[in-house]
């Protein structure tokens, strides 16, 4: 067929859309959607390489399936630009991860084709076997279930839990395996070493359409035929590829390889795999960032790269008129391979965000010391305290709403042994574009629970340095260190190590009438706060705490002692935070000031640049000002001592 000259991808705006054309059409929808995201994301922002790699499957599915009565369930969510252009949201996709605007990421209540809100990886095939089981039950016999997983997303014990329960159930449920080699940076472990043996297998490969063929025709023919094909089937893959399918040694049916690139042949194949009953997984190959060389070549430079020139591929970065201070994420990169370089026991963990966390400088320096475990946040810490109850000192770094998944690790195998782990929680607060799936609004609060932790936050780049070189002095125990997404305050950060006294605070200035506590980078708001209210004659004290867990209680005294109006600001919830620690004290002590409480409020806070969202949960700079100017007295001459 002549391929159409006219641009398609204007008439679709839903599933049904794209259903009035033919399966010739499907190749040039997909080189026009491809293109879209191209255009809005190289202006907007926002993850790249992951949508391009899914462009054709994305347009099967919702070509073959009957979207949204049948439930398509997408993993992680950065792959789900096209789903959403393709969905009704193709007029308003360029306000994506925008405030006010589109999530970044599949979210239930924006989309009644957004089966499932996702951002941490791995849920994808538990969430769709749950809906799956649910259409059984209420006897919805024709509904599809489909859920899309990449093979980086395999790896987290959720998936495994997923599949080993989907093997005992009759249920309707596709698993699409989006084999890319790939999450943000390259996979690792054994089952990335598996997937490639079977999608380079030439004599498993040779078969593959044959055996595929024949048991869907065979399996038309009853129960028999469908148990004889089946074991069959199960024979020669175990045979080809010299070991056991995992897949179906979990009462999958597996199907594939298959070229995710060839969407036409997808259409064909996914149309056929709904008529087959039961558990069924297909593995597409598939490259991120494909149609884009720059994308393919450097997939994780190009996972999320920001604004760049679509033609040359110029990624766009303002420039800097004077040196700046370095990303947070950096400075414990480089700080980490210090440490270790005088510390022979030191070693480095992260659940596959190498390059997010900057571990990979480590990786790069001392590769046999640091070790990428896969998406697998509870491995990652109990892994780090099998190395700590051997005298290791692993700094485990987990970005802090990732933390959450591996509590009880924390709880069980780190603090009930009081074993030295340095959880280093990048991406601490409120986290920006990525919304509310990636906030670390809740590490204060539920790390100061646990016994034997100690809980710190530096205010700027010096003091995590200082605090790291703290944790991993002798007999440290527990020990978490949160810092936020960003950067920095300090251009000369790189400074001679000085060891803190763990709970000890400090004060940044004296003042009258009020007294603001801070912890962590937020500090540096209450210090501009402070600077441009001392101009208005308004004086207000500033202490830093450094320290949630333990409290520094001589600081405390002295604050509520001498100031009757007290205010807390934290960049993390203020149920169970440092604010509430701070009303414990004051409460066991019998004090009676008046605490004011600024942090993240009790709800879920939408996306957005970091400054628009601390100015809308009212703890940015100016919001600081204005709770100080309700309770302070503007004094025409200072009676502080300097």
């Amino acid at each position: 067929m002549e391929e159409n000259a006219h641009p398609l991808l204007p008439n679709i705006n839903y599933p049904a859309d794209l259903k009035r054309y033919t399966e010739d059409d499907l190749e040039q929808i997909s080189q026009e959607l491809r293109q879209y995201i191209i255009d809005v994301v190289s202006v907007n922002g926002g993850h790249f390489g992951a949508s391009l790699g899914v462009v054709e499957l994305t347009v099967a599915l919702h070509y073959v399936l009957n979207t949204p009565y049948d439930k398509l369930v997408w993993d992680v969510g950065h792959q789900a630009y096209g789903h959403k252009i393709l969905t009704g949201r193709k007029d308003v996709f360029h306000t994506n991860r925008i405030l006010h605007g589109i999530s970044g990421f599949p979210k239930i209540s924006e989309s009644e084709y957004d089966t499932f809100g996702v951002g941490h990886s791995s849920t994808s095939i538990s969430a769709a076997l749950g809906m799956a089981v649910a259409a059984h039950y209420k006897g919805e016999k024709d509904r599809q279930h489909v859920a899309v997983i990449g093979d980086g997303a395999m790896t987290a014990g959720l998936a495994f839990e997923g599949l080993n329960h989907a093997g005992i159930e009759n249920s309707n449920l596709l698993v699409i395996l989006n084999d890319n080699c790939m999450s943000i940076d390259p996979n690792v472990g054994a089952l990335k070493e598996y997937l490639t043996s079977i999608s380079t297998s030439k004599s498993y490969n040779r078969f593959r359409d044959d055996i595929s063929s024949a048991l869907i025709k065979l399996s038309e023919l009853g129960p028999n035929a469908h148990n004889f094909v089946k074991k069959i089937e199960k024979s020669i893959k175990g045979t080809l590829l010299k070991q056991s399918n995992l897949f179906e040694s979990l009462n999958f049916r597996y199907f594939g390889p298959v070229d995710g690139h060839d969407v036409k042949k997808l259409a064909s194949v996914i149309k056929d795999l709904t008529a087959i009953p039961g558990p069924k997984l297909l593995h597409c190959i598939t490259v991120k960032g494909k149609g884009f060389a720059l994308a393919e070549k450097d997939q994780t430079k190009w996972h999320a790269p920001g604004l760049f020139d679509k033609i040359t591929g110029e990624i766009k970065k303002p420039a800097a008129v004077k040196p700046q201070p370095p990303k947070y994420q950096d400075v414990f990169g480089h700080t980490l391979v210090e440490l270790a370089e005088s510390n022979k026991n030191i070693v480095g963990i992260t659940p596959a965000m190498p390059s997010g966390s900057s571990m990979n400088i480590m990786m790069k320096a001392m590769p046999n010391r640091a070790f990428d475990v896969g998406i697998a946040e509870q491995h990652a810490v109990t892994f780090s305290a099998g190395l700590a109850s051997q005298g290791l000192v692993p700094f485990c770094n987990i970005y802090s709403s990732f933390m959450q998944r591996a509590f009880d690790q924390v709880v069980h195998d780190v603090a009930i042994q009081n074993l030295n782990v340095v959880f280093c929680l990048d991406r601490a607060g409120l986290a920006g574009a990525d919304g509310a799936t990636h906030h670390g609004a809740y590490d204060i609060a539920y790390m100061r629970c646990i016994p034997n932790m100690t809980v710190a936050s530096p205010m700027n780049e010096e003091e995590l340095r200082n605090m790291m070189y703290t944790a991993q002095l002798e007999n440290q125990g527990p020990f978490s260190i949160r810092y936020p997404r960003g950067n920095g305050v300090m251009v000369d950060w790189k400074r001679s190590f000085t060891e803190l006294q763990v709970g000890k605070g400090r004060k940044i200035c004296d003042g009258e009438d009020v007294a603001v506590l801070t912890i962590g980078h937020v500090g540096n708001f209450a210090v501009e706060a402070c600077k441009e209210l001392n101009s208005e004659g308004i004086y207000p004290a500033h202490y830093d705490l450094r320290f949630v867990k333990p409290l520094d209680e001589a600081l405390l005294h002295e604050v509520f002692k001498r100031y009757q109006t007290v205010i807390t600001v934290e960049d993390g919830c203020l149920q169970g935070g440092m604010g509430s620690a701070v009303l414990e004290f004051m409460a066991d002590h019998q004090y009676k000031s008046n605490v004011i409480r600024l942090g993240i409020p009790d709800e879920v806070v939408e996306h957005g640049e970091q400054a628009e969202l601390w100015a809308i949960c009212g703890y940015d700079a100016a919001a600081i000002m204005d709770t100080i100017r309700k309770v302070a007295v503007s004094r025409t001459t200072k009676t502080i001592a300097s």
